[in-house]
Protein backbone atom coordinates (compact mmCIF):
# COMPACT_ATOMS: atom_id res chain seq x y z
CA UNK A 1 0.00 0.00 0.00
CA UNK A 2 0.85 3.47 -1.00
CA UNK A 3 0.12 6.88 1.53
CA UNK A 4 0.71 9.95 -0.14
CA UNK A 5 -0.56 13.19 2.05
CA UNK A 6 -2.51 16.07 1.01
CA UNK A 7 -0.74 18.90 3.17
CA UNK A 8 -2.99 21.71 3.78
CA UNK A 9 -1.31 21.97 7.50
CA UNK A 10 -4.08 21.27 10.43
CA UNK A 11 -6.54 20.05 7.88
CA UNK A 12 -3.89 17.47 6.24
CA UNK A 13 -5.16 13.78 5.18
CA UNK A 14 -4.12 10.49 3.73
CA UNK A 15 -4.83 8.96 0.41
CA UNK A 16 -3.98 4.78 0.75
CA UNK A 17 -3.29 4.09 -2.64
CA UNK A 18 -3.15 -0.31 -2.82
CA UNK A 19 -5.38 -3.54 -3.39
CA UNK A 20 -7.61 -5.57 -1.25
CA UNK A 21 -8.09 -2.17 0.76
CA UNK A 22 -11.79 -2.32 1.28
CA UNK A 23 -13.05 -3.76 4.78
CA UNK A 24 -9.41 -3.18 6.48
CA UNK A 25 -11.10 -1.81 9.34
CA UNK A 26 -7.66 -0.18 10.31
CA UNK A 27 -7.74 2.13 7.61
CA UNK A 28 -10.95 3.77 8.23
CA UNK A 29 -10.99 3.84 12.28
CA UNK A 30 -8.56 7.08 12.86
CA UNK A 31 -11.09 8.97 10.81
CA UNK A 32 -14.35 8.25 11.98
CA UNK A 33 -15.66 10.46 14.94
CA UNK A 34 -18.49 9.19 16.30
CA UNK A 35 -20.55 5.58 15.92
CA UNK A 36 -22.90 7.28 13.55
CA UNK A 37 -21.82 6.18 9.90
CA UNK A 38 -23.88 6.80 6.65
CA UNK A 39 -22.99 4.74 3.89
CA UNK A 40 -23.77 6.80 0.56
CA UNK A 41 -23.20 5.00 -2.73
CA UNK A 42 -25.35 3.63 -5.89
CA UNK A 43 -27.65 0.55 -7.61
CA UNK A 44 -24.43 -0.44 -9.74
CA UNK A 45 -21.63 -0.11 -6.75
CA UNK A 46 -23.94 -1.64 -3.91
CA UNK A 47 -24.22 -5.43 -5.04
CA UNK A 48 -20.44 -5.21 -6.02
CA UNK A 49 -18.74 -3.31 -2.92
CA UNK A 50 -21.55 -2.54 -0.42
CA UNK A 51 -21.02 -5.58 1.84
CA UNK A 52 -17.29 -5.49 1.48
CA UNK A 53 -16.86 -1.83 2.59
CA UNK A 54 -19.39 -2.26 5.25
CA UNK A 55 -17.61 -5.42 7.10
CA UNK A 56 -14.96 -2.95 8.10
CA UNK A 57 -17.26 -1.13 9.61
CA UNK A 58 -19.02 -3.25 12.00
CA UNK A 59 -18.38 -1.16 15.30
CA UNK A 60 -20.26 1.46 14.50
CA UNK A 61 -23.82 2.48 13.71
CA UNK A 62 -23.95 2.52 10.05
CA UNK A 63 -27.06 3.36 7.63
CA UNK A 64 -27.04 3.32 3.95
CA UNK A 65 -28.60 5.30 1.34
CA UNK A 66 -28.42 3.85 -2.31
CA UNK A 67 -28.48 6.57 -5.07
CA UNK A 68 -29.77 5.70 -8.55
CA UNK A 69 -26.31 5.78 -10.87
CA UNK A 70 -25.40 8.39 -13.39
CA UNK A 71 -24.63 12.13 -13.89
CA UNK A 72 -28.48 13.34 -14.99
CA UNK A 73 -28.94 12.31 -10.65
CA UNK A 74 -26.12 14.90 -9.76
CA UNK A 75 -29.09 17.05 -8.68
CA UNK A 76 -30.03 18.94 -5.72
CA UNK A 77 -33.29 16.70 -5.30
CA UNK A 78 -30.96 13.51 -4.90
CA UNK A 79 -29.29 15.14 -2.17
CA UNK A 80 -32.31 15.44 -0.64
CA UNK A 81 -32.16 11.60 -0.10
CA UNK A 82 -28.69 11.98 1.67
CA UNK A 83 -30.30 14.58 4.01
CA UNK A 84 -33.79 12.55 4.58
CA UNK A 85 -31.74 9.67 5.72
CA UNK A 86 -29.51 11.55 8.07
CA UNK A 87 -32.31 13.21 9.78
CA UNK A 88 -34.41 10.52 9.92
CA UNK A 89 -31.59 8.74 12.04
CA UNK A 90 -31.28 11.59 13.53
CA UNK A 91 -27.38 11.63 13.24
CA UNK A 92 -25.54 14.61 15.12
CA UNK A 93 -22.70 17.21 13.82
CA UNK A 94 -19.72 14.14 14.65
CA UNK A 95 -21.47 11.79 12.35
CA UNK A 96 -19.39 10.51 9.19
CA UNK A 97 -20.48 9.93 5.41
CA UNK A 98 -18.40 7.48 3.42
CA UNK A 99 -18.77 8.27 -0.35
CA UNK A 100 -18.89 4.66 -2.28
CA UNK A 101 -18.77 5.50 -5.85
CA UNK A 102 -17.56 7.52 -8.98
CA UNK A 103 -17.49 10.98 -9.12
CA UNK A 104 -20.93 12.10 -9.16
CA UNK A 105 -21.48 9.91 -5.19
CA UNK A 106 -17.91 11.71 -4.08
CA UNK A 107 -19.73 14.93 -5.15
CA UNK A 108 -22.71 14.82 -3.90
CA UNK A 109 -21.73 12.88 -0.92
CA UNK A 110 -19.07 15.56 -0.42
CA UNK A 111 -21.63 18.46 -1.05
CA UNK A 112 -24.06 16.88 1.80
CA UNK A 113 -21.12 16.52 4.33
CA UNK A 114 -20.60 20.34 3.41
CA UNK A 115 -24.47 21.17 4.29
CA UNK A 116 -25.52 18.97 7.01
CA UNK A 117 -25.48 20.89 10.23
CA UNK A 118 -23.13 23.56 8.33
CA UNK A 119 -20.48 20.70 7.96
CA UNK A 120 -19.52 17.44 8.83
CA UNK A 121 -17.09 14.90 8.26
CA UNK A 122 -17.04 12.67 5.09
CA UNK A 123 -14.33 9.97 3.60
CA UNK A 124 -13.96 9.09 0.04
CA UNK A 125 -13.98 5.66 -1.90
CA UNK A 126 -13.82 6.11 -5.18
CA UNK A 127 -14.61 2.95 -7.42
CA UNK A 128 -13.54 4.60 -11.03
CA UNK A 129 -10.36 5.71 -12.14
CA UNK A 130 -11.84 9.05 -12.91
CA UNK A 131 -12.80 9.29 -9.39
CA UNK A 132 -9.53 8.05 -8.07
CA UNK A 133 -6.95 10.50 -9.90
CA UNK A 134 -9.03 13.54 -9.94
CA UNK A 135 -12.56 14.41 -8.21
CA UNK A 136 -11.99 12.53 -4.70
CA UNK A 137 -8.67 14.41 -4.16
CA UNK A 138 -9.03 18.05 -3.10
CA UNK A 139 -12.13 18.72 -2.20
CA UNK A 140 -14.64 20.18 -4.35
CA UNK A 141 -17.83 19.17 -3.90
CA UNK A 142 -20.97 20.10 -5.76
CA UNK A 143 -24.35 19.11 -7.93
CA UNK A 144 -25.01 20.20 -11.56
CA UNK A 145 -27.87 22.61 -12.66
CA UNK A 146 -29.89 22.81 -16.19
CA UNK A 147 -28.17 25.67 -17.11
CA UNK A 148 -24.36 24.90 -15.72
CA UNK A 149 -22.02 21.80 -14.66
CA UNK A 150 -21.08 22.04 -10.73
CA UNK A 151 -22.13 25.69 -10.58
CA UNK A 152 -23.76 24.57 -7.18
CA UNK A 153 -20.96 23.22 -4.48
CA UNK A 154 -18.11 23.96 -1.65
CA UNK A 155 -15.42 22.80 -0.94
CA UNK A 156 -14.88 20.78 1.87
CA UNK A 157 -12.12 18.10 2.28
CA UNK A 158 -12.61 14.39 3.44
CA UNK A 159 -10.97 13.17 6.62
CA UNK A 160 -9.36 10.46 3.90
CA UNK A 161 -9.80 8.87 0.56
CA UNK A 162 -9.24 5.09 0.16
CA UNK A 163 -8.26 3.85 -3.29
CA UNK A 164 -8.57 0.12 -3.80
CA UNK A 165 -7.60 -0.35 -7.30
CA UNK A 166 -9.16 -4.08 -7.48
CA UNK A 167 -12.22 -1.56 -7.95
CA UNK A 168 -11.15 -1.00 -11.35
CA UNK A 169 -11.76 -4.56 -12.69
CA UNK A 170 -15.34 -4.49 -12.66
CA UNK A 171 -15.22 -1.16 -14.38
CA UNK A 172 -16.73 -0.72 -17.73
CA UNK A 173 -14.23 -0.07 -20.28
CA UNK A 174 -15.57 3.17 -21.42
CA UNK A 175 -15.07 4.51 -17.78
CA UNK A 176 -11.72 3.40 -17.84
CA UNK A 177 -11.08 5.29 -21.06
CA UNK A 178 -12.65 8.41 -19.60
CA UNK A 179 -10.67 7.98 -15.87
CA UNK A 180 -7.59 8.18 -18.61
CA UNK A 181 -8.68 11.29 -20.05
CA UNK A 182 -7.82 13.13 -16.57
CA UNK A 183 -4.77 11.19 -15.99
CA UNK A 184 -3.31 12.31 -19.49
CA UNK A 185 -4.37 16.03 -18.18
CA UNK A 186 -1.50 16.08 -15.93
CA UNK A 187 0.84 14.94 -17.89
CA UNK A 188 -0.14 17.90 -20.37
CA UNK A 189 -0.81 20.79 -18.15
CA UNK A 190 2.90 19.93 -15.72
CA UNK A 191 4.96 16.80 -16.29
CA UNK A 192 6.00 16.34 -20.12
CA UNK A 193 8.12 13.27 -18.59
CA UNK A 194 4.54 11.61 -17.13
CA UNK A 195 3.31 12.10 -20.70
CA UNK A 196 6.03 10.06 -22.57
CA UNK A 197 5.63 7.51 -19.82
CA UNK A 198 1.79 7.32 -20.83
CA UNK A 199 2.54 7.34 -24.51
CA UNK A 200 4.65 4.40 -23.67
CA UNK A 201 2.59 2.32 -21.34
CA UNK A 202 -1.06 3.78 -22.15
CA UNK A 203 -2.07 0.12 -24.03
CA UNK A 204 -1.30 -1.72 -20.65
CA UNK A 205 -3.06 0.84 -18.78
CA UNK A 206 -5.92 0.21 -21.12
CA UNK A 207 -6.03 -3.93 -20.58
CA UNK A 208 -5.51 -3.29 -16.31
CA UNK A 209 -1.85 -4.02 -15.46
CA UNK A 210 -1.78 -3.38 -11.81
CA UNK A 211 1.49 -2.21 -11.16
CA UNK A 212 1.29 0.40 -14.13
CA UNK A 213 -2.19 1.25 -13.14
CA UNK A 214 -0.60 2.09 -9.45
CA UNK A 215 1.95 4.38 -11.08
CA UNK A 216 -0.52 6.01 -12.55
CA UNK A 217 -2.86 6.67 -9.99
CA UNK A 218 -0.26 7.17 -7.57
CA UNK A 219 1.74 10.11 -9.80
CA UNK A 220 -1.44 12.08 -10.35
CA UNK A 221 -2.68 11.90 -6.98
CA UNK A 222 0.86 13.14 -6.35
CA UNK A 223 0.59 15.44 -8.77
CA UNK A 224 -3.19 17.13 -7.73
CA UNK A 225 -2.52 16.96 -3.41
CA UNK A 226 0.84 19.19 -4.39
CA UNK A 227 -1.63 21.62 -6.79
CA UNK A 228 -4.25 21.62 -4.11
CA UNK A 229 -1.83 22.27 -0.96
CA UNK A 230 -0.52 25.56 -3.00
CA UNK A 231 -4.03 26.72 -3.87
CA UNK A 232 -6.57 25.23 -2.34
CA UNK A 233 -9.75 27.69 -3.15
CA UNK A 234 -8.68 28.01 -6.88
CA UNK A 235 -7.43 31.34 -6.50
CA UNK A 236 -4.78 30.79 -9.11
CA UNK A 237 -2.92 27.77 -10.13
CA UNK A 238 -5.06 25.13 -9.08
CA UNK A 239 -7.27 26.18 -12.17
CA UNK A 240 -5.38 24.66 -14.35
CA UNK A 241 -6.78 21.49 -13.52
CA UNK A 242 -9.62 22.53 -15.82
CA UNK A 243 -7.46 22.37 -18.75
CA UNK A 244 -10.17 21.33 -21.81
CA UNK A 245 -13.17 21.68 -18.85
CA UNK A 246 -14.64 24.45 -20.22
CA UNK A 247 -15.23 23.08 -23.86
CA UNK A 248 -15.93 19.83 -21.69
CA UNK A 249 -18.34 21.22 -19.31
CA UNK A 250 -20.45 22.46 -22.39
CA UNK A 251 -20.65 19.40 -24.15
CA UNK A 252 -22.25 17.62 -21.07
CA UNK A 253 -24.55 20.16 -20.27
CA UNK A 254 -25.71 20.71 -24.04
CA UNK A 255 -25.92 17.44 -24.63
CA UNK A 256 -27.61 16.92 -21.65
CA UNK A 257 -25.99 15.17 -18.31
CA UNK A 258 -25.43 11.50 -18.98
CA UNK A 259 -25.33 11.08 -22.69
CA UNK A 260 -21.63 12.17 -22.31
CA UNK A 261 -19.14 10.66 -19.50
CA UNK A 262 -17.25 13.39 -18.24
CA UNK A 263 -13.71 12.10 -19.07
CA UNK A 264 -14.70 11.98 -22.69
CA UNK A 265 -16.09 15.36 -22.65
CA UNK A 266 -12.68 16.40 -21.10
CA UNK A 267 -10.60 14.28 -23.87
CA UNK A 268 -12.12 16.17 -26.37
CA UNK A 269 -11.97 19.43 -24.75
CA UNK A 270 -8.14 19.37 -24.22
CA UNK A 271 -7.56 18.59 -27.56
CA UNK A 272 -10.19 21.50 -28.26
CA UNK A 273 -8.01 23.60 -25.99
CA UNK A 274 -4.60 22.15 -27.91
CA UNK A 275 -5.85 22.95 -31.04
CA UNK A 276 -6.76 26.47 -30.03
CA UNK A 277 -3.23 26.67 -28.44
CA UNK A 278 -1.56 26.07 -32.29
CA UNK A 279 -3.62 28.10 -33.84
CA UNK A 280 -2.27 31.23 -31.41
CA UNK A 281 1.00 30.06 -32.17
CA UNK A 282 2.10 28.88 -28.69
CA UNK A 283 1.41 24.78 -29.45
CA UNK A 284 3.55 23.22 -32.30
CA UNK A 285 2.57 20.88 -34.69
CA UNK A 286 4.39 17.95 -33.06
CA UNK A 287 2.93 18.80 -29.77
CA UNK A 288 -0.36 18.75 -31.25
CA UNK A 289 -0.15 15.55 -33.05
CA UNK A 290 1.44 13.65 -29.68
CA UNK A 291 -1.91 15.17 -27.82
CA UNK A 292 -4.24 13.98 -30.10
CA UNK A 293 -2.49 10.44 -30.71
CA UNK A 294 -2.88 9.84 -27.09
CA UNK A 295 -6.08 10.73 -26.55
CA UNK A 296 -6.94 8.04 -29.47
CA UNK A 297 -4.77 5.76 -28.05
CA UNK A 298 -6.82 5.95 -24.35
CA UNK A 299 -10.35 5.38 -26.83
CA UNK A 300 -11.62 8.86 -26.14
CA UNK A 301 -13.07 10.79 -29.06
CA UNK A 302 -11.54 13.46 -30.76
CA UNK A 303 -14.48 15.13 -32.23
CA UNK A 304 -17.53 16.84 -30.87
CA UNK A 305 -21.09 16.37 -31.29
CA UNK A 306 -22.50 17.51 -34.67
CA UNK A 307 -25.41 19.16 -32.31
CA UNK A 308 -23.08 21.50 -30.80
CA UNK A 309 -22.17 24.03 -33.30
CA UNK A 310 -20.23 26.97 -32.82
CA UNK A 311 -23.00 29.53 -31.06
CA UNK A 312 -24.15 26.81 -28.65
CA UNK A 313 -20.55 26.28 -27.59
CA UNK A 314 -20.14 29.80 -26.48
CA UNK A 315 -23.61 30.38 -25.00
CA UNK A 316 -22.61 27.48 -22.69
CA UNK A 317 -19.21 28.57 -22.10
CA UNK A 318 -20.46 31.80 -20.86
CA UNK A 319 -21.67 29.72 -17.85
CA UNK A 320 -18.62 28.92 -16.38
CA UNK A 321 -16.79 29.15 -12.97
CA UNK A 322 -13.56 30.73 -14.88
CA UNK A 323 -15.71 33.73 -16.09
CA UNK A 324 -14.45 37.29 -15.22
CA UNK A 325 -16.18 40.05 -16.02
CA UNK A 326 -17.54 38.03 -19.37
CA UNK A 327 -14.62 36.91 -20.43
CA UNK A 328 -14.03 33.09 -20.91
CA UNK A 329 -11.07 32.48 -19.44
CA UNK A 330 -9.36 28.92 -20.96
CA UNK A 331 -6.42 27.06 -19.63
CA UNK A 332 -4.18 26.78 -22.66
CA UNK A 333 -0.73 24.85 -23.69
CA UNK A 334 2.72 26.89 -24.48
CA UNK A 335 3.44 23.22 -25.04
CA UNK A 336 3.01 19.47 -23.68
CA UNK A 337 4.14 20.19 -19.65
CA UNK A 338 3.57 23.48 -20.27
CA UNK A 339 0.03 25.23 -19.65
CA UNK A 340 -1.11 29.12 -18.63
CA UNK A 341 -4.70 30.40 -17.86
CA UNK A 342 -5.81 33.37 -19.95
CA UNK A 343 -8.83 35.13 -21.38
CA UNK A 344 -5.86 37.07 -23.59
CA UNK A 345 -6.54 35.35 -26.95
CA UNK A 346 -8.21 35.89 -30.45
CA UNK A 347 -11.70 35.50 -30.13
CA UNK A 348 -11.47 34.55 -33.76
CA UNK A 349 -8.91 31.98 -33.42
CA UNK A 350 -11.31 30.56 -30.93
CA UNK A 351 -14.44 30.48 -33.12
CA UNK A 352 -12.07 29.17 -35.84
CA UNK A 353 -11.51 26.36 -33.17
CA UNK A 354 -14.65 25.30 -32.59
CA UNK A 355 -16.22 25.67 -36.29
CA UNK A 356 -13.24 23.35 -37.07
CA UNK A 357 -14.82 20.83 -34.75
CA UNK A 358 -18.29 20.86 -35.87
CA UNK A 359 -17.43 20.83 -39.42
CA UNK A 360 -15.76 17.67 -38.72
CA UNK A 361 -17.91 16.54 -35.97
CA UNK A 362 -20.54 16.49 -39.69
CA UNK A 363 -18.29 14.67 -41.60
Amino acid sequence: MKTLTVNLKERRYPIYIGQKLLGQSSLLMNHIRSKQVLVVTNETIAPLYLEKTLSGLTDFQCETVILPDGEQYKTLETTNLIFDALLTHRFDRDCTLVALGGGVIGDITGFAAASYQRGVNFIQIPTTLLAQVDSSVGGKTGVNHALGKNMIGAFHQPQCVLIDIDTLNTLEDQQLSAGLAEVIKYGLISDAEFFSWLESNINALLIRDAERLTYAIEHSCQNKATVVAADEKESGQRALLNLGHTFGHAIESGMGYGRWLHGEAVGTGMLMAANLSHRQGHYSDEDLQRTQALIEAAHLPTTTPPEMNSQRFLDLMSVDKKVKSGIIRLVLLKGIGTSYISGDYDPKLLLATLDEFHHAARL
